[in-house]
């Protein structure tokens, strides 16, 4: 099953990315059988991130959930919520690889 998520963070809580950074990117390399791809959203080069962008290769919702629930991001409060979408592609681009 392919999902995404999409994250929009807190306003005031840069200091968690600041802070927490690595805890989070050793998160998602420990993860990445399960999150096929992650990275931060931002409205232009340069800027501040905004959220973040999942997409994950799971068996079921619940264990995306179960993933973003986990990620110190979430639970230090940086993330201030977030929208889980079922994501499918026509046959015709076949096998993508990020």
């Amino acid at each position: 099953m392919k999902l995404v998520a999409i994250f929009k963070d807190a306003t005031g809580a840069e200091w968690i990315r600041e802070r927490h950074s690595a805890e989070h990117l050793g998160f998602l390399e420990k993860n990445k059988n399960k999150i096929a791809i992650g990275g931060s959203l931002r409205r232009h080069a340069g800027a501040t991130p905004y959220g973040g962008l999942w997409v994950f290769s799971v068996s079921s919702k619940e264990e995306a959930i179960g993933l973003i629930e986990a990620d110190p991001y979430y639970r230090l409060g940086l993330r201030a919520e977030y929208e889980l979408f079922l994501w499918g592609k026509p046959d015709f681009f076949g096998v993508v690889e990020l």
